[in-house]
């Protein structure tokens, strides 16, 4: 009897010690996910901080929200002076000097109307001032296809502005690539156009904890490796890269 005991005792004793050593607190955390609109929402929330010179103008920007809601409670924490309305005329908002901004088009389709002073004045002014002044803006907004905006609103314009010496021009297609894109241009010395996609703003994606840091930047002009393998290689741009991902993980 008292040897069942103790033989009793030492395994429940062995038990205990067991479910100890698994340690589960050491289970990986769960994903963050995060919305295209709210993670470039975050990389301008994170660079006005950064940058007392980064400001934000556009139609619609601050006291509405945007647009599309991209610049969701910037207006309420930076105030006018940092984020502001500007008429609705492509052509007055690239009439504003100095300082580090970020200028967003309600649709790049209306970007034509300033088409002039974004390659005849931001993209050439540093090559005909010899590299003297150099031109820090950004300009971002919605471009290409969308759903139900008829023709005036569904035009890419990817080609037209990567065919423009002293551009950069950059399209993220998930909510890191959003984040980190839009921070580098906004600290870039040079204007960049940047690319985003309607249909994606609010489609969430999982976010590394590298990127959820507010250091956090990707370098622009270098490829992606999204997936490697070694059964063939897709050159993917913009939105496409979503419904290549998908179909690669539904083929595997």
């Amino acid at each position: 009897m008292a040897a069942s005991l103790r033989c009793f005792l030492r395994s429940g004793k062995n038990t205990v010690s067991a479910l100890q050593r698994r340690d589960f607190h050491r289970s990986a955390p769960a994903a963050v996910q995060m919305t295209v609109r709210d993670a470039l929402n975050q990389a301008m929330d994170e660079e006005l901080e950064r940058d007392e010179r980064v400001f934000l103008l556009g139609e619609e920007v601050a006291q509405y929200d945007g647009a599309y809601k991209v610049s969701r409670g910037l207006w309420k924490k930076y105030g006018d002076k940092r984020i502001i309305d500007t008429p609705i005329s492509e052509i007055n908002v690239l009439l504003q000097a100095g300082l580090r901004p970020i200028c967003e088009f309600m649709t790049f389709n209306f970007s034509m109307q300033a088409i002039d002073q974004i390659i005849n004045s931001a993209a050439k002014t540093y090559y005909m001032s010899a590299g003297l002044q150099s031109v820090p803006i950004v300009f971002r907004g919605p471009n290409g296809a969308s759903a139900g905006v008829a023709a005036q609103h569904s035009q890419c314009f990817a080609a037209w502005y990567g065919h423009c010496p002293g551009l950069k021009v950059v399209s993220p297609w998930n909510s890191e690539d959003a984040k980190g894109l839009l921070k580098s241009a906004i600290r870039d010395e040079n204007p960049v156009v940047v690319l985003e996609n309607e249909l994606l703003y609010g489609v969430p994606f999982e976010m590394s904890e590298e990127a959820q840091s507010k250091d956090f930047t990707i370098p622009i002009g270098k490829a992606k490796i999204e997936r490697q393998g070694d059964s063939g290689q897709w050159t993917l741009f913009w939105s496409s890269q979503h419904l290549c991902v998908n179909s690669v993980t539904n083929l595997t």
